[in-house]
């Protein structure tokens, strides 16, 4: 299929104040719907006929419960040799192919199943790894691409499970509707499309014989894999205290925001330690301790990044688990241990990802999905339920008619104690 490339991505860099995770202007929610930021340059086509052809179950969009049993490695060592041999240095490590697409799929909780489905389709006749999606140099390499990709994946998502996904505007400056029928699944591929792509390659690329043959030909009928539901309608969050000592009292200097990258669910919420000094501004080494929420096994670390599991059955996929981000490597727990609530986990940093200032950076999911903390199922720690205000970082925990607003500025007023 011949790609209509078109890149129109501009990478922001905005600062926070103090601690907590760089945190953009205040703005309306991204929520209230997506319009193209920079003008057409093709005459509009006008509002045309959507697809409701389904691509892909919710499940398979997601690092879910259907990966228990896919084994990345020996499906690119049979299938895709170019992914074994593929090269890149990411963070300062040279890193294989497989192992990018593990980190990205892991890192943005996206299905690397319909990842390489996407690079498959939009690479043309030979596999291409270096830009299957943009060819803005600030893109290159394999990456950056899957990065954008899982990002762009998570936001089209998101922002149709909470009812705000309904047109979207092609290249072309066609403006297709979604039907009300389509899942969330597939109607996040329709809008990964948009940005790549006018309307006579988009119907062809969200069709029957679109990014589907390329997901079929490689993994089977994607519906076969289907975890329904992915999130069932009873659920309800498991017993979380806060994540620090009882006697101490940290800082809420964020509100519901995106739990990786820009794109997925508002699912994450920011705590500061104290500082042990007036010098101590910025990032610095804290002393204090990072505790796990809840009883649970650690099943991924990495830089500045700890994952922990409640179910107990050693996969991230499933179940309830925690990310608990930007956790100082020194004296940080080991991989394999198993918590019990209250329990250290390492100390708050800026390691990890963009940030201003020591902070922790937690969020939650199940079955893969980020689960929001301003929507039905609110963040509950220690007795302190989350809420959010419409703008990304605002928001406020409240706890027995005492409410606590979310603050960048570290004071009295947004200091929780359990």
């Amino acid at each position: 299929m011949k790609k209509l490339l078109r890149s129109a991505l501009v990478i922001l860099f905005l600062s926070a104040w103090m601690a907590g995770c760089v945190r953009p202007n205040k703005g309306p929610s991204p929520f209230e719907g997506l319009v193209r930021e920079t003008p057409v340059e093709a005459q509009p086509g006008g509002l045309q006929s959507g697809s409701d052809f389904v691509i892909i179950p919710d499940s398979e969009l997601v690092y879910g419960p259907a990966l228990d049993s896919f084994a990345l490695i020996k499906f690119a060592e049979a299938r895709i040799p170019e992914l074994m041999d593929y090269r890149e240095t990411v963070d300062e490590r040279e890193m294989t192919g497989t192992e990018i697409v593990e980190k990205v799929s892991r890192d943005y909780s996206v299905n690397p199943r319909l990842l390489l489905a996407l690079v498959r389709n939009c690479s043309g006749e030979t596999l291409n790894l270096e830009n299957p999606f943009l060819t803005d140099p600030a893109y290159q390499g394999l990456f950056r691409q899957l990065s954008w990709a899982a990002n762009t994946l998570n936001r089209g998502y998101y922002t149709r499970r909470v009812n705000a996904l309904s047109q979207l505007t092609l290249t072309d400056g066609v403006v297709v509707e979604i039907p009300d029928s389509l899942n969330a699944g597939s109607a996040a591929l329709q809008y990964f499309y948009t940005l790549l792509l006018g309307y006579n390659d988009w119907l062809l690329a969200v069709g029957p014989l679109g990014v589907y043959t390329d997901y079929f030909s490689w993994f089977d009928n994607p519906q076969s894999k289907a975890v329904e539901p992915l999130i069932p309608a009873a659920l309800q969050q498991p017993d979380l205290r806060l994540p620090y000592a009882d006697g101490e009292g940290w800082y809420f200097t964020a509100g519901p925001h995106s739990a990786w990258g820009d794109g997925a669910a508002w699912a994450a919420l920011d705590f500061a330690p104290v500082a042990p000094s007036e010098d101590d501004w910025g990032c610095y080494d804290s002393p204090d301790w990072v505790r796990a929420l809840a009883d649970g096994q650690v099943v991924r670390i990495s830089d500045g990044l700890v994952v922990q599991d409640l179910d107990g059955d050693g996969f991230e996929g499933s179940g309830w688990t925690i990310l608990y981000m930007h956790v100082a490597e020194s004296e940080r727990v080991a991989l394999g241990t198993w918590l019990s609530a209250g329990d250290a986990i390492g100390h708050p940093s800026c390691e990890g990802g963009p940030a201003t200032g020591t902070h922790l950076h937690i969020a939650r999911r199940y079955n893969g999905e980020w689960i929001p903390a301003d929507q039905d199922i609110p963040f509950i720690l220690s007795g302190w339920e989350s809420a959010g205000f419409g703008v990304e970082y605002d928001g406020s925990l409240t706890k027995d008619g005492l409410v606590i607003e979310a603050s960048g500025f570290p004071t009295d007023e947004n200091r929780v104690y359990p």
